[in-house]
């Protein structure tokens, strides 16, 4: 069953200190989930990983090219979840030229377990991995959540039927009046 709104977690980010020097100018930054979605209307999509085929080659593209489309719709930060730390989330971010969609690392798969979407991937070598869904988030409350049919533990592949960037923009433009928050 989904909970009415986000679980309390903690991510493990890194963030740019302009103090810095040298090819590391990064430094650990913890958020919570209030951080992240407290206050704001966040469309946030969940993946398995970081450099999978459908993850990079339509899934995280698709929420970036139609970033400015969520904006228009009201959404104050799309963001990417995925059961992958936060160096590869900026290594993948970076080889995907995203810009504007905020990389939201879950390393340690708190968040993506405490939604009921961690799910073991061993059989393919991947460990515990989220499974692929999207939602709309206002002031911390779930509002629509699209989960991906089949959740359970070693599927041959996960599905990217419902997830999309265009299924949340569309259930944005026709069924889902801006609320303020």
């Amino acid at each position: 069953m989904t909970p009415q709104s986000v679980p309390d977690a903690v991510f493990h980010t890194r963030v740019r200190n302009p103090d810095l020097a040298g090819d590391n100018p990064f430094e650990w930054k913890q958020l919570s989930t209030s951080d992240v979605f407290a206050g704001k209307r966040v469309v946030v999509f969940a993946l398995p990983g970081a450099f999978t085929p459908a993850c990079s080659e339509s899934h995280l593209p698709g929420y970036e090219r139609l970033y400015d489309a969520f904006v228009a719709q009201g959404v104050d930060s799309v963001v990417c979840m995925a059961v992958n730390d936060a160096f590869v989330m900026f290594q993948w971010a970076k080889s995907q030229n995203i810009q504007r969609v905020f990389m939201l690392p879950d390393g340690n798969g708190e968040f993506t377990r405490k939604m009921g979407m961690l799910v073991d991937r061993s059989a393919q070598g991947m460990g515990m991995r989220s499974w692929r869904y999207s939602m709309l988030v206002e002031n911390g409350d779930i509002k629509k959540l699209f989960a991906e049919p089949g959740l359970r533990d070693n599927p041959p592949g996960v599905p990217m039927s419902v997830s999309s960037a265009e299924t949340m923009l569309d259930y944005l433009q026709h069924h889902h009046q801006t609320s303020s928050v």
